[in-house]
């Protein structure tokens, strides 16, 4: 009896340092960068040339973010800057380091009854929405493609809590799902360009409106502060941030394409802290 709690002890303890040395972290990422398709072409890669596998949690930014403050995830990759420096500065990410960025999109269906491709900017197409009455389906998750929309009705002047009648629905789903609903709807949706071009189901959407620069969406990897939560791997973290702003990781960033169209373009640079 006493040999068989001698082994199982040894095999927990063995089991115990086998985990601890596994080269496996968790990371919290967009469903807008999940639904690109850019994850299944770097995941492998990041295996290959780090010997890392990461696990995504594909989440909103919202969501991403409160699974870093919890210390659930090693890092988090998310597209919301003032939501990225507040969890910088309230201690739970170490810092923000900036990989890529594409656009935001206007999708709608093809005969336009808004106009907005006819707008000039952004909020201009969104105010015509709002007077037409289209259907619009919004993502209402939190995300950062969310955040970035409600900050467009803003500027529009409008706030989506007063709108009166049915024709702005809230998915409160990922962008994927959003697409979907909007396509089954016929309807106008907000999006990434890159969760668009990969996005299968088009039915009769078209891109209507784009080219506005405030539509500009970067990506910042954030690694989790283990000051805060002392069981993140920070040296896996620093291992595959090391890797994603790497100019073998650029390229391949920079030369993932669809249909002969780039989705992201890199722009790794210096920390913010060095910037």
């Amino acid at each position: 009896m006493k040999s068989r709690s001698i082994l199982a002890a040894f095999t927990l303890l063995l089991l115990m340092n086998v985990n601890a040395l596994a080269d496996d972290m968790k990371m919290a990422v967009t469903t807008s960068f999940h639904n690109s398709g850019l994850s299944d072409i770097l995941i492998p890669r990041i295996k290959e040339d780090t010997g890392i596998d990461v696990y995504l949690l594909v989440v909103g930014t919202g969501q991403a973010l409160k699974l870093g403050r919890a210390g659930d995830v090693d890092a988090i990759l998310v597209h919301s800057r003032k939501a990225e420096e507040k969890f910088v500065e309230e201690g739970y990410g170490t810092h923000r380091r900036e990989i890529m960025y594409n656009d935001f999109v206007l999708i709608g269906p093809k005969p336009d009854e808004a106009g907005i491709a006819n707008a000039k900017t952004a909020a201009d197409a969104l105010k015509a929405i709002a007077e037409t009455k289209a259907i619009f389906v919004s993502r209402g998750d939190d995300s950062g493609t969310h955040r970035k929309e409600l900050a467009l009705w803003t500027l529009a002047g409008l706030d989506p809590e007063k709108f009166e009648g049915n024709w702005y629905r809230a998915s409160g789903s990922g962008m994927g799902a959003t697409l979907n609903t909007a396509s089954g709807m016929n309807g106008y949706v907000f999006a990434d360009r890159a969760s668009w071009l990969n996005f299968k189901n088009k039915g009769d959407l078209g891109l209507l409106f784009s080219g506005d620069p405030i539509l500009f969406n970067q990506y910042a990897y954030l690694p989790v502060n283990p000051a805060k939560h002392s069981h993140v791997k920070k040296d896996l973290s620093a291992k595959l941030e090391k890797w994603l702003v790497s100019p073998k990781a650029q390229k391949i960033i920079g030369d993932y394409e669809i249909a002969g169209e780039k989705l992201f373009t890199p722009n790794a640079g210096v920390l913010d802290s060095d910037s």
